[in-house]
């Protein structure tokens, strides 16, 4: 088993085979004191599917692992991009995500209404409960519309965000084909942390590609509520450099205010810019489920967690991944550290399952950013757990980032695709 010892695994599986077999899933009754462990897994998403796979998986399917998630398909957000420029078309980021099932793992496509941890139970959105004897929150994101004035109220139409790959990414693609010959493309990013660091800078790219193809009179303008580019600065300015005067970069533009009846953005200098096509990317925080069950504290964003097992440290029991954590240092939310965090949470659980500490994690990260269909630069980095600042930090000299030359940058765009199968494959197949 990879990533967690022998011992514990082996300890573990003596414990589950002297609880019994696993009862059947009630649909709201509290099963018979005779069970495997049961571990509830809310998201199922990049985090939350990997974690609930890798438990069946490396328990050798003696916990009893459910799953509840409402969505009906698995839609990427890498790639999503590609989507929104028109570089690919939307059922490429759908993803197949039966092989959960074959694992064994209990699907629920419903949507948690809340966590009851002193009874330890998952609530349903029906009201039904499900029992659990460790739970692994992987909600997400959802968006802080608040912080800027005039958003809560405004049609998706109007300001849509596309930062959560489904509808809003084919809506962003539509309104991008259909802007009036010469118009304008307005991308607004949020403060830091956000999901996906370099996103909005490759949508920019991508964007700024399609214009080029389609559009070659109309501009971009980036509204950046950052001091400067929050990822991969010198090869995004690369990649820009040959758009132009396509791309307006504004760096410490940080949109306050918006008015849907005229697509127009203030920002905090009291700038008003306006736009034919408007992707405003609200500030953002832990998804609500996560703020409803106490994972997040008070005048808090983020879930904190003890980082050797990814559990809680406001509630006990509870394990949070994904990009709802408030991250480590040099930690990016994004969907390969997402799974990396996945795997590390159902080691972490099988560990305490057997009554036996966690093994210290060791995470990788991989992120490949388009900049046109055919090339890609990329950063990566491991980060390892350390017991004396009880955290996970970046390993010196273990990362990197594309080689500057454009020439390379076509042999990444295939890299990126193949990374892509890959990271799908092995959180969901």
């Amino acid at each position: 088993m990879p990533a967690t010892s022998l011992a514990a695994r082996r300890g573990f599986l003596r414990r589950a085979a002297a609880l019994g077999a696993a009862s059947a899933l009630p649909a709201c009754a509290v099963p018979a004191p005779r069970h495997a462990p049961r571990v509830v897994v809310i998201g199922a998403g990049f985090g939350g599917a990997t974690a609930a796979k890798y438990l069946r998986l490396w328990s050798g399917g003696a916990i009893d692992v459910v799953l509840v998630d409402p969505a009906a398909r698995f839609v990427s957000c890498p790639l999503s991009n590609l989507v929104v420029g028109g570089q690919l078309p939307f059922d490429d980021i759908v993803v197949p995500d039966a092989g959960l099932e074959a694992h064994g793992v209990r699907r629920v496509r419903a949507a948690a209404a809340a966590v009851d941890a002193d009874r330890r139970e998952v609530v349903l959105a029906g009201g039904e409960r499900l029992r659990y004897d460790r739970l692994v929150v992987a909600p997400g994101i959802d968006f802080r519309r608040d912080a800027v004035d005039g958003l809560a109220a405004a049609p998706e139409e109007a300001f849509p965000h596309a930062w959560k790959a489904g509808p809003q990414t084919a809506l962003l693609a539509r309104q991008l084909a259909a802007m009036p010959d010469g118009g304008t493309f307005v991308i607004a990013i949020p403060p830091a942390p956000y999901r996906c660091p370099p996103g909005p800078y490759e949508r920019a790219c991508l964007v700024a590609d399609a214009l080029r193809r389609r559009n070659p009179r109309a501009t971009l303008i980036v509204l950046d509520s950052n001091p400067d580019l929050v990822s991969k600065g010198a090869l995004f300015r690369r990649a820009w450099a040959d758009h132009g005067k396509r791309i307006d970069y504004r760096p410490q533009s940080r949109v306050v205010a918006c008015d849907a009846r005229t697509r127009t953005l203030v920002t905090e200098m009291g700038e008003r810019v306006r736009g034919d096509v408007v992707n405003l990317i609200p500030p953002q925080r832990a998804a609500d489920l996560a703020v409803a069950a106490g994972l997040v504290p008070a005048q808090g964003t983020w879930c904190p967690v003890d980082w050797l097992a990814l559990e809680s440290t406001l509630v006990p029991g509870v394990h949070v991944l994904g990009d709802a954590t408030l991250s480590a240092p040099g930690m990016p939310k994004s969907g390969h550290m997402a799974n990396q965090h996945g795997k590390a949470a159902a080691a972490a659980v099988i560990a305490r399952l057997a009554g036996e500490a966690p093994p210290p994690p060791v995470m990788v990260n991989t992120c490949y950013s388009f900049v046109d269909a055919a090339h890609a630069i990329r950063v990566s980095s491991v980060h390892r757990y350390d017991a004396a600042s009880r955290t996970v930090a970046p390993v010196a000299g273990a990362g990197g980032v594309s080689a500057a030359e454009t020439s390379q940058w076509a042999l990444e765009a295939g890299y990126a695709r193949g990374w892509a199968r890959t990271i799908w494959a092995d959180t969901l197949a």
